[in-house]
């Protein structure tokens, strides 16, 4: 028996006030700490609600923050790797 294995796609992203909530194509939904993506955890309200979701579900991108996202890495428990710390 084999098994397809796709990247994850997203379809949607969500805010509150601690966290980045990202829903999932297959119907999973993933919170991510905003403390992982400091240019997210700065920005307003209305900065953060201006995501395109890019490259079919692949990448979330944040033109005004200049902020881009790989949704694998997500997964994979990966921040924002030009933070200090």
């Amino acid at each position: 028996m084999g098994t397809l294995i796709s990247d994850p796609v997203a379809k949607n992203v969500r805010f509150d006030a601690d966290s980045m909530w990202v829903d999932f194509a297959d119907g999973r939904t993933l919170g991510v700490p905003l403390a992982y993506f400091p240019r997210l955890l700065n920005a307003t309200e209305k900065q953060r609600a201006k995501y395109i979701i890019s490259g079919g579900g692949t990448g979330l991108h944040w033109e005004e923050l200049d902020e881009d996202i790989c949704v694998k890495s997500l997964l994979l428990g990966v921040g924002d790797r030009a933070s200090s710390g």
